[in-house]
């Protein structure tokens, strides 16, 4: 069994992410320079390549690196839930978005990459109603039951 992540670990995967996304919003002008926030995010994704680590800390990270992830970051839904609570229910692990009863009560208080190890979990395991049977409410392009009401009157 692996061991939990650290409560300050930003994955790589989610580097690879704030990198693609900042290469969007900041394409190269030459094909070859870099934007500043992507030189600092490419620094940190080698190093973590260089010495084969699947997560850095973000509490050591270089400032601009983590100023740039704290960007992407702020992009990305906050919350995994789809408004079916099961937790609610006596639930240890909530159905409808898979976060524990703890990740859940205390979603407010936790940092970006604890929130983002939990979305990463969730996403990995994929059995969350979110992922499945409830998947168009985690849809951001879908109208939502209030919007298609509306529409209606």
């Amino acid at each position: 069994m692996s061991s939990p992540p650290a409560p300050n670990g930003i994955h790589i995967t989610d580097i690879e992410a704030a990198i693609n996304w900042w290469r969007a919003r900041s394409p190269s002008p030459d094909g070859v320079t870099l934007a500043a926030p992507l030189r600092a995010l490419a620094e940190v994704y080698a190093l973590l390549v260089f010495y084969a680590q699947d997560e850095c800390d973000a509490t050591t990270m270089p400032p601009k690196a983590h100023e740039a992830w704290l960007a992407w970051y702020a992009s990305t839904p906050d919350t995994p839930c789809i408004a079916i609570c099961s937790t609610s229910q006596g639930d240890a692990v909530c159905k409808g978005c898979g976060r524990t009863f703890h990740e859940v009560q205390h979603w407010t208080e936790m940092s970006p990459p604890a929130k983002r190890a939990c979305w990463r979990r969730i996403t990995e395991s994929g059995e969350a109603w979110r992922f499945n049977r409830y998947a168009e409410r985690a849809d951001p392009a879908a109208p939502s039951a209030k919007t298609a009401a509306a529409s209606k009157a």
